[in-house]
């Protein structure tokens, strides 16, 4: 079941669609590329939220909206956290989970790598049992060190790619790397309108191989809890 793991599809959340007939539109170009099932990750700044419950009604009323019309009809709950200082003392941080699993998706900052970045996803993990995936590792190359990469690095996360990845030498040399060492990894649009960052998924099929999609999108289904 071709699945994109990440996207910023439901309405007015983040900077992704702007509007109920931008993300009908966008479903219905993920349809048409093949896409059987959505997990909708919006953005979650704990900075930015009154509180995980505010978050999660607001998301509830932008799901409601897209949700009777939608042309992908397989459709997950989730959000994409931001790493930040504090949040995993934040209440109820383990609600942000991928629906009906135990996943969560975590984005790294973009600039140097830190320790206290690995603690803050360490303690969220832990404390609730939680399995991590980091959004777009491929992107922190540009960042990190191959020494510091290395640290965030763990076969017992997953890593999310994003299907641009395959368009860039370096991201997709990076890519294959993980595919080697046999990190698991799970794919995701992470489109936000239809003209800059649309859906990709044609992309994707075209430059990577059919076992490894596959492989991805059996990743949910081994975590339903």
């Amino acid at each position: 079941m071709l699945t994109d793991h990440h996207c910023h599809v439901l309405p007015g959340l983040d900077d992704g669609s702007d509007s109920v007939e931008t993300s009908l539109a966008m479903l219905g170009l993920m349809k048409e590329q093949g896409v059987e099932r959505v997990v909708f990750t919006p953005h979650f700044y704990a900075h930015r939220e009154k509180s995980v419950e505010s978050f999660l009604e607001k998301r509830q009323a932008a799901f409601e909206a897209v949700k009777e019309r939608s042309p992908v009809k397989n459709m997950l709950l989730g959000a994409e956290v931001a790493v930040e200082h504090g949040v995993s003392e934040l209440d109820g941080i383990e609600k942000l989970v991928m629906e009906g699993t135990d996943l969560i998706l975590m984005e790294l900052p973009y600039r140097g790598y830190e320790d206290w970045m690995s603690e803050e996803i360490y303690n969220i993990a832990s404390e609730f049992g939680l399995k991590i995936i980091y959004a777009h590792i491929h992107r922190y190359t540009e960042y990190y060190s191959r020494s510091q990469l290395d640290r965030v690095l763990d076969k017992r996360a997953v890593y999310q790619i994003n299907n641009e990845a395959f368009g860039s030498f370096s991201q997709k040399r990076f890519v294959k790397r993980l595919m080697k060492e046999g990190y698991p990894l799970i794919f995701g649009s992470d489109a936000h309108n239809m003209s800059s960052r649309r859906p990709n998924w044609d992309l994707l099929l075209k430059k990577c191989s059919a076992e490894l999609i596959e492989k991805s999108d059996n990743t949910i289904d081994k975590y339903i809890v």
